[in-house]
């Protein structure tokens, strides 16, 4: 009988549509048939990626932010849990030096003979204990607990999304980084190129061959082609600081660790993406979106628990004893115990409209999370339908590349022999190193589009937040600091029994 009823919607998981296989399915760069790889970084084959993504795990600072939320909810949990039980508790003890007053003391005697036995100074000693339960009848508090519980979970799925998104975010600015480093190379490659180019054409004037028109088109190019290289500069500089904020350090500390060659990072032969329906259990915006409805459907049970009548217990149980009219009194005796209890009854009966106007701004945004985690869903495929298009087609696109490079560079030695020749004139040879130069940065872009679109690819997958399972999510550096200003327990280290039972048995530590 007290555990009652529970009032409120019992949360099932929404419904979701997602489509049967990707429209990229059969292509032979990608598989279905294996799992998503959980350390897909380590794919590019590149050591230096390797250690920075382990840095930024132990280094950023959102990442730490989204782990002390987690040790936020597992104290909200906790305070929730205890409102199942007596919600006061107060334990009393007071003693007192009471003057009456004579003429006070007098009005109240009916025999007034006796004021002069009347001792109106004397001392007051009370030690109790006062607690008030209120029966959770409707099941208020244990939605509360519910709620909670869902809440600890969305944390722990938030905190597994921003390892994802940090993970694809330090790949990705790597990307970056040794794309400028190949465009500056190549630039100052052509700056190498374009210098004999304009020698030849200052020479050839010189000696009265042709006119000044090819040296001054000649450095034309060449000063152009000089002027893109501090541009590539100042975007490789602002891509190095990216990539120390990502790894919580100040800027110009993260040049020493990118040591190795400066190329971009190449995508391996065959890519796992699986089927669509797992990106449901995969990614964990998913999975949050799905806990915070589940938490805000328990908040419905709350509110509706309130237009019920709340049947409680108080009662008062102590020791109480005065000098007044004695020589002596013991508080610790028998005869000083004094107690009070009793049931009680609360029914708002006259709050009905603000009570059920919350009931509905509760079930409303309840509503609107579940169209929300629907949304998510969409969003979810849609993000790997376009990181699969955009890898494939960033393939097909660098083949053809490849190809264009090497027609223009073969363009521009034989326009060089031929103008040294007088064969032509100054302007296929600055043509042809114009079309080169726009075909080196297309391929490299194109190259650094395969492998952004692969990190896009593995992101959207939801792959790379199992690196940090069985990990502590608060450092203990930070750990030690807490627990000098507060008594944590094991609360910082240790998982909460929801999070452990949440995991498929084959994700668990």
């Amino acid at each position: 009988m007290i555990s009652g009823c529970t009032v409120g919607p019992r949360f099932t998981k929404p419904e979701a549509e997602v489509a049967k296989e990707w429209r990229t399915q059969g292509d032979p760069r990608l598989s279905t048939q294996d799992a998503v790889n959980t350390q897909w970084w380590k794919s590019f084959g590149d050591p230096s990626l390797d250690h920075l993504v382990e840095l930024a795990y132990q280094q950023n600072l959102p990442l730490q932010i989204a782990g002390l939320r987690i040790v936020e909810a597992r104290a909200q949990l906790g305070i929730l849990t205890g409102r199942q039980f007596p919600q006061v508790q107060v334990a009393t003890g007071s003693g007192a030096v009471v003057g009456r007053s004579e003429n006070a003391a007098a009005s109240n005697l009916v025999d007034l003979s006796s004021l002069a036995e009347i001792d109106r100074h004397y001392l007051e000693y009370q030690v109790g204990f006062d607690a008030l339960w209120e029966v959770d009848f409707w099941g208020k508090y244990r939605r509360g607990v519910e709620s909670g519980a869902a809440g600890l979970l969305a944390s722990v799925a938030d905190y597994q999304s921003s390892v994802v998104a940090l993970t694809a975010e330090v790949a990705r600015t790597y990307v970056t980084v040794r794309t400028f480093e190949v465009l500056i190379e190549q630039a100052q490659e052509n700056v190498r190129v374009q210098e004999e180019g304009y020698r030849i054409a200052e020479s050839r004037f010189s000696n009265g061959v042709t006119s000044e028109l090819d040296m001054m088109q000649a450095e034309t190019l060449l000063q152009s082609t000089r002027a893109t290289i501090p541009q590539l500069e100042a975007g490789l500089e602002q891509a190095h600081n990216a990539l120390s904020t990502l790894l919580g350090r100040p800027t110009g500390e993260v040049a020493a660790l990118l040591s190795g060659p400066k190329r971009i990072p190449l995508a391996p032969a065959t890519v796992a993406v699986g089927m669509p329906a797992e990106i449901l259990r995969r990614r964990p915006d998913v999975r949050s979106a799905e806990l915070t409805a589940a938490a805000q459907c328990a908040r419905v049970g709350i509110a509706e628990a309130d237009l019920y009548p709340s049947f409680s217990i108080f009662g008062t149980v102590g020791l109480q004893a005065s000098t007044a009219g004695s020589a002596s009194a013991n508080l610790f005796s028998l005869g000083s115990l004094a107690y009070s209890v009793g049931p009680r009854i609360v029914f708002p009966f006259l709050n009905y409209g603000r009570l059920k106007n919350g009931v509905r701004v509760e079930d409303a945004r309840f509503q609107q999370l579940l169209v929300n985690y629907r949304n998510t869903v969409l969003k979810a495929a849609q993000e790997v339908a376009d990181a699969l298009t955009g890898f494939i087609h960033a393939q097909k696109t660098l083949e053809f590349q490849q190809a264009a490079v090497k027609s223009a560079q073969r363009s521009v030695e034989l326009s060089v022999v031929q103008y040294r020749e007088g064969a032509v004139d100054y302007q296929r040879v600055l043509d042809a190193q114009r079309s080169l130069l726009e075909q080196q940065n297309n391929m490299a872009q194109t190259s650094s589009s395969i492998a952004t679109n692969l990190v896009a690819l593995y992101k959207a997958l939801g792959g790379g937040w199992e690196i940090r399972q069985g990990q502590p999510i608060v450092p203990e550096p930070m750990q030690n600091e807490m627990k000098k200003r507060t008594h944590w327990g094991d609360m910082l280290s240790k998982p909460r029994a929801p999070e452990q039972k949440a995991l498929p048995p084959s994700e668990k530590p």
